[in-house]
């Protein structure tokens, strides 16, 4: 029985690993969990795992839980993530934690001898350097859970040649078709109707302006110790092709499926094993059409600051994933246009003092400044 810690569970990617879990109730047992404020997902957790420590936003919620949930262990904030993170009992943290929040929780369970499979995109984007010294330091491992990442880890297994060059899939998003003249009054009901994927509003968000790729790119770095030259990206809009790996060879390697989270959450629980799983199944009708097209990096500008970053061991990355949350929240609030997003966090990377993270507080600098100077820009503009 594998005992798992869940951060973020009442998000989309929380609410697939727990249909994981359901799947297979003798090889997996949820120990713990975190919700921000979904109280209602909590408390269906709680019932199902009464034995689970429950994490919750604050300390109000907290205590309404346990009033409801007398026998419930309850614990909340930053602190009672960290609890979770280095919990004894723990096997596994997935972490799928949304925004930089996810850091400081990753950083914590490396240093308890935890492993991580890891769904927080900002822990690497925001300080990809400082995990992997830490995952050096502690001999500490980390499987990705991101469908992309996740088909590079599984094409790279049992290999014992190094690769020439990996290469992520991007479907494009709400808009790939559509001009950056024709996103000027992009509305949030159309951003977040992603073609493809069910996913969460912020990464969804994410996915339509490709900083969701962005991120990837920069993650792919740290994951695979890839160079700049390295990494590549192809438009694939049907989603089956999640990532592929090139050989020195020449030879290349592919993972395919249906677009279905639970197949990477699985296969990060269960690595390098493989069992048996509830989803659909990948048909020969769905490959009849499959395509590729190069990046058009003047309609996704933000693919090519995350490939200039690539040259880059600072705090501009920090910056940029800080800007981006404040700038996706002013979007979905209507504080913000869709096609500024990606505009203001490149003119907010450039305008932003640099300097080197080597320290949790490092990147958390780095990440209030892009915040901030999002914030500022914010000011000045008239939705």
């Amino acid at each position: 029985m594998r005992r798992i810690v869940l951060l973020g569970a009442s998000g989309s990617i929380g609410s697939s690993t727990l249909e994981v879990l359901s799947q297979h109730p003798q090889q997996f047992t949820l120990v713990g969990f975190s919700v921000y404020h979904n109280v209602e997902a909590a408390v269906k957790i709680h019932q199902k795992y009464p034995d689970a420590i429950v994490c919750l936003k604050d300390l109000v919620a907290s205590q309404r839980f346990k009033e409801a949930f007398p026998s419930a262990h309850v614990v909340y904030d930053e602190l009672g993530l960290l609890t979770l993170a280095t919990l004894e009992q723990c096997d596994l943290l997935v972490n799928a934690l949304v925004g930089f929040a996810g850091l400081k929780p990753t950083l914590a369970a490396i240093k308890a001898g935890k492993p991580v499979a890891l769904a927080n995109k900002e822990t690497l984007v925001a300080a990809g350097q400082l995990v992997q010294s830490y995952l050096n330091k502690y001999q500490g491992t980390m499987i990705p859970i991101d469908s992309e990442h996740s088909a590079i880890y599984q094409c790279l297994i049992g290999s014992q040649s190094p690769f020439k060059k990996i290469i992520l899939t991007a479907s494009g998003g709400s808009f790939r078709d559509k001009t950056r003249e024709q996103l000027k009054d992009v509305t949030v009901e159309e951003a977040l109707n992603h073609p493809n994927w069910s996913m969460g509003a912020k990464i969804t968000i994410d996915s339509a302006t490709m900083m969701n790729k962005a991120f990837e790119i920069l993650e792919a770095r740290w994951l695979f110790n890839a160079r700049k030259d390295q990494i590549d990206v192809w438009m694939h809009r049907q989603s089956i092709v999640h990532s592929l790996v090139e050989f020195e060879d020449r030879a290349v390697m592919a993972q395919l499926g249906t677009p279905d989270m639970k197949v990477p959450i699985q296969f990060a629980l269960t690595t390098p094993l493989r069992m048996p799983l509830q989803t659909d199944c990948l048909t020969v009708d769905m490959c009849r059409n499959l395509t590729f097209e190069p990046i058009d990096f003047n309609r996704f500008p933000i693919l090519k600051l995350a490939f200039d970053l690539l040259s880059e061991v600072d705090s501009k990355a920090a910056v940029m994933n800080g800007a981006n949350e404040v700038a996706v929240a002013a979007f979905l609030h209507g504080t913000c246009r869709f096609l500024d997003i990606d505009q203001f966090v490149i003119d907010v990377v450039a305008k932003a003092d640099h300097f080197a993270i080597h320290t949790y507080e490092d990147a958390l600098r780095a990440d209030q400044l892009g915040r901030q100077l999002m914030q500022d820009t914010l000011k000045g503009v008239n939705v």
